[in-house]
């Protein structure tokens, strides 16, 4: 129970650092958390390599889905060093943050195509729409259009790291003796 415990409060933390933290002027918070979170997970996992694989390709994805819904206009973020649209560090590695629940509190519905397909659909936009309102993202109006691309992008992603951790495992699954 522990483990569960922890891996929730650690993402909520990183959540929050990264979308405060942008909010108030400060856009390094989040990404601190995140390698943090980051490091306390992998110190924590039985499958370094595997969790690594998967929290560096999720970040991948979350840099070209974050810089791809940005310059489409969808909603805009806090901003960061390099100009738009690229993606600000905080927001890939939201996706870095989010990686360390998939094989940890998400377990349970890692075979269940349905239920991610829905959680991403539902608590994606969710948790934009909560960064929206700290301060730390903006949707243009009509704000529905943005929230809708991310539903789709979060329902599609969702079943798809979960494919790609579970696609890791067996290519990297221990050797018989």
């Amino acid at each position: 129970m522990f483990p569960l415990i922890l891996n929730i409060v650690l993402f909520q933390a990183g959540w929050f650092a990264s979308v405060l933290g942008p909010a108030n002027g400060h856009p390094w918070t989040g990404p601190a958390a995140v390698l943090l979170v980051v490091a306390v997970h992998l110190a924590r996992s039985a499958d370094r390599k595997r969790e690594l694989m998967l929290i560096g390709t999720a970040t991948g994805i979350g840099l070209l889905a974050e810089t791809g819904m940005n310059a489409a206009g969808f909603y805009s973020a806090a901003p960061w060093i390099l100009p738009p649209p690229l993606a600000p560090a905080w927001l890939p590695l939201m996706w870095a943050n989010f990686a360390t629940t998939l094989n940890v509190s998400l377990k349970a519905i890692s075979s269940r195509p349905f239920l991610s397909l829905l959680l991403g659909a539902v608590a994606g936009p969710l948790a934009y729409l909560g960064g929206a309102r700290l301060g730390a993202i903006r949707f243009p109006e009509p704000s529905w259009h943005g929230l809708l691309a991310l539903s789709v992008l979060w329902a599609v992603a969702v079943p798809a790291l979960f494919a790609l951790s579970r696609r890791f495992s067996r290519n990297h699954a221990f050797p018989k003796r």
